[in-house]
């Protein structure tokens, strides 16, 4: 059984998924595993504290078989346009639909907030996430920012909460 849970970023479990979430990403960036020291400087060169109350949201992953979260996704808020960020499921769990069901639930909490448009950014290398942001909507868009890390921007129109 899984579950879906709001987190706080300063909070032991969304701590360590949140790093092995860095370690992935810089190991990637890096072609190689990155050291201990290169995912503390990623960390904080993009914190995730602002990921609670009026500037975000941390959602985590949880099965009842698992002491550790099996996946994160975040939400930065800017305006009406929220950031999705911190998309992440472990190795052993991909192709299960957690991730798909992680976006979901940001956009879930997005609409409920009355935001109307989901954007990220990111890099083609991470093929897995790609393929989700298309299979759930996202369309490519020019960028919007001028993250060096990035290659691809994405955004999707959500749909209004009803009445």
């Amino acid at each position: 059984m899984l579950t879906i849970e709001t987190a706080l970023p300063g909070e032991p479990v969304a701590v360590s998924v949140l790093r092995r979430y860095t370690v992935e990403v810089a190991s990637r960036w890096y072609g190689r595993p990155a050291t201990a020291d290169e995912v503390d400087q990623a960390l904080l060169d993009e914190p995730a504290d602002d990921l609670t109350g009026e500037t975000g949201v941390l959602l985590l992953a949880l099965t009842l078989d698992d002491d550790e979260p099996v996946g994160c996704a975040g939400a930065r808020y800017r305006g009406d346009v929220a950031e999705l960020t911190k998309v992440f499921t472990r190795p052993d769990v991909r192709g299960s639909g957690i991730g798909r069901r992680l976006v979901e639930a940001v956009e879930r909490v997005c609409v409920e907030r009355g935001t109307a448009v989901v954007q990220l950014d990111t890099r083609g290398e991470l093929s897995e996430a790609c393929a989700l942001y298309e299979r759930l909507g996202y369309r490519q868009v020019e960028a919007f920012n001028e993250e060096p890390y990035s290659d691809r921007w994405y955004r999707k129109d959500l749909a209004p909460r009803s009445a």
